[in-house]
């Protein structure tokens, strides 16, 4: 059975609020790069998106990076670089952002919804192989790394009967991650990462692409600015021409300068960012181990890969409400969230998208028990502290009292 959100927590002020969930830390160095291009009187693209796709893709080992303004645009123009018939069939997880599937409707392509396993929050082989024997072949598919957390892009990509060129992954989550040694952002025809205010590399907004196909960046370079043969930047150098083509059906998805250069510096923090995400996660695993009603989020098996720690998702003990954990650590002033609200259970998305017949039934357990706690880079100890002392005592007491019944 479909469950839907009813209850919302009551809002706290923003004053009462001591452990904010999200926090868009925007460096010095950032911001005087903003002012830096400002002063410089280019602020559209030009050579700071050009220096920050080039560090970027040094940074995740890919041949090729482009910048655009936000990772479903990323998606959409990944997917429509693959060059397949409208309607096609591409296969994505019901446990991610609305926008992610959004990017396949916008694409002109059908999305496929795949279950996930309860504990990992991600598809299976098995729930892969449900929904092509429900619907056919796909054309392709988007996979995530729900969290921060490691899918196995290879064993799906292989159950879904596709090449890992035919795959894009939805790393929004993953920057920063390692498959074994290899940086996310190389594996697959196309990796697309999110700079969004919450994230391990916030700019506020913005997306990157990767990829080692060279036609394929020439091809997302050119659609992500109108389908033009060349940009504003190019046509306004000295010795450049105003002529210019339209040789695709493109979008306005590009990047400006000052997001660039923001991210260039933004860039250079992010290791120790996400050093001490992996401490704040640890902190957490220490003291809240032993809650009975709390389970720890999944991680990647040892000597497998790295976590990128963008969420700190926890599973709660059936049984235990949710929305009232969240209403009284909110009224102790700590933010939390959920992720996601499953993609099938959204109006929008249970008219148009394929739901395999055999139904949702991971995604839907694991919803009810889903809650994400606070966890970005200037995370106190005591606020942790505090965050783990509050779950203790509204879960411990909720889980004696459910014993008891």
């Amino acid at each position: 059975m479909t469950t839907r959100i009813n209850a919302v927590p009551r809002a706290v002020p923003a004053e009462e609020v001591q452990v904010p969930f999200a926090d868009c830390y925007i460096t010095a160095a950032a911001q005087n790069a903003a002012l830096r291009v400002l002063r410089s009187g280019w602020v559209t693209t030009g050579r700071e998106v050009a220096a920050f796709e080039g560090e970027f893709a040094g940074y995740v080992g890919a041949d090729h990076a482009v910048a655009v303004s936000s990772c479903t645009h990323g998606i959409e123009l990944a997917l429509r670089s693959y060059g397949l018939p409208r309607g096609s069939l591409v296969l994505t997880s019901t446990m991610t952002f609305c926008g992610a599937v959004q990017a396949i409707v916008h694409a002109g392509l059908q999305p496929v919804l795949v279950d996930v396993d309860a504990i990992t929050g991600m598809p299976t082989p098995a729930t892969v192989r449900d929904s092509v024997r429900a619907f056919g072949q796909p054309a392709a598919m988007t996979v995530v790394h729900w969290a921060g957390d490691l899918a196995d892009v290879p064993a799906l990509a292989d159950a879904a009967g596709l090449t890992l060129d035919q795959v894009v992954v939805d790393a929004a989550h993953a920057i920063g991650t390692y498959e074994g040694s290899t940086p996310i952002g190389s594996q697959c025809g196309a990796t697309c990462f999110s700079f969004y205010a919450t994230k391990n590399l916030p700019l506020g907004e913005g997306g990157m692409i990767t990829t080692n196909n060279a036609d394929r960046a020439g091809w997302l370079h050119q659609a992500r600015l109108h389908g033009m043969t060349a940009d504003a930047w190019r046509r306004y150098l000295p010795g450049g021409s105003w002529r210019y083509d339209v040789a695709e059906a493109g979008l306005k998805a590009n990047m400006t300068d000052i997001q660039a250069a923001m991210g260039r510096a933004q860039l250079t923090h992010l290791p120790r960012w996400q050093e001490r995400r992996a401490q704040i996660a640890a902190r957490y695993d220490l003291q809240l181990s032993t809650l009975p009603a709390v389970a720890l989020p999944h991680r990647p098996a040892p000597g497998t890969g790295t976590h990128a720690w963008h969420l700190y998702p926890i599973r709660l003990a059936a049984g235990i409400e949710r929305d009232e954990v969240i209403a009284e650590l909110a009224a102790r002033g700590v933010g939390t969230s959920v992720h996601f609200i499953p993609v099938h259970q959204l109006t929008y998305f249970g008219q148009v998208a394929s739901i395999p017949p055999s139904g949702m039934n991971g995604a839907d357990a694991l919803f009810d028990q889903l809650l994400s706690l606070p966890i970005h880079p200037r995370l106190t100890d005591g606020q942790i502290d505090a965050v783990c002392a509050a779950l203790a005592d509204a879960t411990n007491r909720r889980f004696s009292r459910k014993g008891a019944e």
